[in-house]
C-alpha cells in the first residue's frame, strides 16, 4: 500500500475533477441551455486529465524515485491510476448523473431526437445512467493507459 499511496492519492484527485469539471458543465448550461455545444466542450477535459497524470507522474519522480524515474517505471505508476479511477468511474458517472446533473438525460435525449440523430427509443436507450457508466468502465482504461503512455515518456528522468 505505501508503494502505490501517491498513485492512490491522485487517482481521488482524479475523480474529483471529473466531478468539478461535471459541475461547470452544468453551471455553464451544456446539459440545458447549450445542450448543443456539449459534444464539443465536453472534450476539453482532457486538459485537466492530462495535468493530473503529468503531475501524479512527477510527484511519483520526486518523492517515491528519488527525482529519477525510467519510462517503465512512470508507466507502470500511470497504469496503477488508471486501474484505481476506473472502479471509480462509476460512482462519479453516478454522483454526475443523480446529484449534480439530473436533467443531463433528459435533455440530451429531447436533443438527439429534435435533431433527428435518434429515433426516441434509440435515445432514451443510449441516454441512461446504465450506458454511461460502461462507456466509462471501457473509456477510463482506455484513455487512462493512452494517456500514461504519453505523458510518461515527458516526465521519465535518468
Amino acid at each position: 500500500m505505501k508503494n502505490i499511496k501517491i498513485e492512490i492519492k491522485w487517482a481521488i484527485a482524479f475523480a474529483v475533477m471529473t466531478l468539478v469539471w461535471m459541475l461547470l458543465e452544468k453551471l455553464c448550461g451544456l446539459h440545458s441551455t447549450y445542450i448543443d455545444k456539449h459534444a464539443t466542450y465536453t472534450n476539453f477535459i482532457a486538459i485537466p486529465a492530462i495535468t493530473i497524470y503529468v503531475l501524479a507522474l512527477l510527484d511519483k519522480r520526486k518523492n517515491f524515485y528519488n527525482g529519477k524515474m525510467t519510462y517503465q517505471q512512470g508507466l507502470k505508476s500511470g497504469i496503477i491510476i488508471t486501474l484505481l479511477y476506473t472502479p471509480l468511474s462509476p460512482v462519479t458517472q453516478a454522483i454526475t448523473s443523480l446529484v449534480i446533473t439530473p436533467e443531463y438525460f433528459p435533455n440530451a435525449t429531447n436533443y438527439a431526437i429534435n435533431l433527428g440523430m435518434m429515433s426516441e427509443t434509440e435515445a432514451k436507450e443510449y441516454f441512461t445512467l446504465k450506458n454511461y457508466i460502461i462507456q466509462g468502465l471501457i473509456g477510463a482504461p482506455i484513455m487512462g493507459i493512452i494517456t500514461t503512455l504519453i505523458v510518461a515518456l515527458f516526465t521519465r528522468k535518468n
